[in-house]
């Protein structure tokens, strides 16, 4: 350990060995980069796919999980149910719905 350290961060000036928060410095920044990088735009992503469940309302036209496009009949606590092709009804959960089916241009 004591080798690394002086390999990232050289040998302090009057030739001691640096002490505590110094030998943990490459640790801290992996974590920040990993924090900005992977954790905070997954949770931003995770937060805009809520409040778009959310905002679903009879009409909207959508795409779930597993593929299936279909429009909005109703709109429940959890539940939505949906019409898909033939005029069948669908009743799914909201945390099925993964995006908006107008953005893919494929909507019923």
């Amino acid at each position: 350990m004591y080798t690394l350290s002086i390999l990232l961060l050289g040998p302090t000036p009057d030739g001691q060995q640096s002490g505590g928060i110094m030998s943990f410095l490459p640790l801290i920044l992996i974590m920040v980069v990993f924090y900005f990088f992977f954790i905070r735009p997954q949770m931003k992503k995770s937060k805009e796919q809520r409040k778009y469940r959310e905002a679903l309302k009879k009409g909207d036209k959508i795409i779930t999980i597993g593929g299936i496009h279909g429009k909005v009949l109703e709109v429940k606590e959890t539940t939505l149910t949906i019409e898909v092709e033939g005029n069948n009804r669908l009743v799914i959960e909201k945390s099925a719905v993964v995006m908006d089916a107008a953005q893919v241009g494929t909507a019923k």
